[in-house]
């Protein structure tokens, strides 16, 4: 490889311009300007060794003697005609000849190309409802991607009767010209022999590839959390060259629910009793994931106190939580004399609650319940 002609110098070019034109090119090529292209991180790599070599006296002197006719070892796949490498580096030709790099010379001069390349991934979001999260369910999110071509199976072309090539006209040779220079080299479509037996695909015009939009199924997991990241393998964009598929990245949204709250794998849901069922205890029914179930409220239940049922709760991969039942205390509505009548005894049979209802936190009533027997 011609280390001059990579930079776009003649031979004798002095130091100032070795460093004036690897700098002009570093800047193009610079993988920070130009992220996640592979062809231009190639390129820039290929330009730092020309500059490290060329910059260096006795590294310089010691390619001069092994290369003295450079551009010889180029010359069987390309050739320069009409051009003054002299002022390669300089004005408008100089933005030629770095054009000229990007499409014509990079591709030969870089080993990655046609290398297998995987395809990005992709990233998604999918809204769930409670009852759906807790139990697990498979979605179907659409995405549009870039798919594996079908009519040519990636490969950009298809197999044709054999006939003169398109792209060289039967000569084998390819031919450019920008400005001053005409650049020639072998055909890569028929690899020099003017024969062709494929044809470009009509379906992707040649990529392989094309986009389209596509239902990529998404399995969640019963007891998925909100937020959760879900990861659906070959969901993403189709690689190039027999690269892997990218993978599809989907975020959880779940829904609140109306009864339930969730507190890790723990269900929580208030359920109130009545006074006589808090006092006497009862049998009621609580909702559960599974539907209504019966609990048991021990008598003397105090109001906020919480029961728990063992198992009912989220599932996970560690087996299920519990559901935490809080047990609220429904007051009745005294609407008659008799009514209020009962709750006046009821007071005079059990007294005041122990806690203080008056004075500094310490000061607890002594008192004890008193009863009229």
């Amino acid at each position: 490889m011609d280390l001059y002609a990579l930079l776009g110098l003649a031979p004798g070019a002095s130091p100032a311009e070795i460093k004036r034109a690897y700098r002009r090119l570093a800047r193009r090529y610079h993988p920070d300007i130009n992220p996640g292209d592979r062809a231009a991180e190639a390129l820039y790599r290929r330009i730092s060794e020309a500059y490290e070599t060329l910059v260096d006296p006795e590294r310089r002197r010691a390619y001069d003697a092994a290369e003295p006719r450079h551009g010889q070892a180029a010359a069987s796949s390309f050739e320069f005609s009409g051009f003054d490498f002299s002022s390669a580096a300089h004005g408008a030709q100089a933005a030629t000849f770095t054009e000229l790099f990007a499409e014509v010379l990079h591709p030969m001069l870089s080993p990655e190309t046609g290398r297998p390349e995987p395809g990005a991934d992709l990233h998604a979001t999918v809204t769930l409802s409670f009852e759906d999260a807790m139990r697990g369910v498979e979605r179907q999110v659409v995405v549009t991607r870039q798919s594996i071509c079908g009519a040519c199976a990636g490969a950009g072309h298809v197999r044709t009767p054999e006939g003169r090539c398109g792209p060289c006209h039967g000569t084998g040779k390819v031919r450019w010209a920008r400005g001053h220079m005409v650049f020639t080299k072998s055909c890569n479509a028929c690899h020099g022999t003017g024969r062709q037996r494929t044809a470009r695909c009509a379906i992707c015009g040649g990529h392989g590839r094309h986009v389209r939009s596509e239902a990529v199924p998404v399995k969640v997991p019963p007891g998925v959390e909100d937020g959760a990241r879900l990861r659906a393998p070959d969901g993403g964009h189709a690689g190039r060259h027999g690269g892997r598929t990218g993978d599809l990245y989907v975020t959880v949204h779940v829904q609140p629910h109306a009864v339930f709250r969730r507190e890790g794998d723990d269900l929580h849901v208030v359920v109130p009793v009545g006074v006589h069922e808090a006092v006497l205890g009862a049998r009621v029914d609580v909702p559960s994931l599974e539907g209504p179930m019966r609990l048991k409220v021990p008598p003397g239940t105090q109001a906020g106190q919480r029961l728990r049922l063992a198992g009912r709760g989220v599932p996970s991969l560690a087996g299920r939580g519990d559901l935490i039942v809080e047990v609220r205390v429904v007051l009745p509505r005294v609407v008659n004399e008799e009514g209020r009548a009962l709750i006046r005894q009821l007071g005079k049979l059990y007294g005041e609650p122990a806690s203080p209802r008056s004075g500094s936190i310490g000061q607890a009533d002594s008192r004890q319940p008193t009863s009229d027997h």
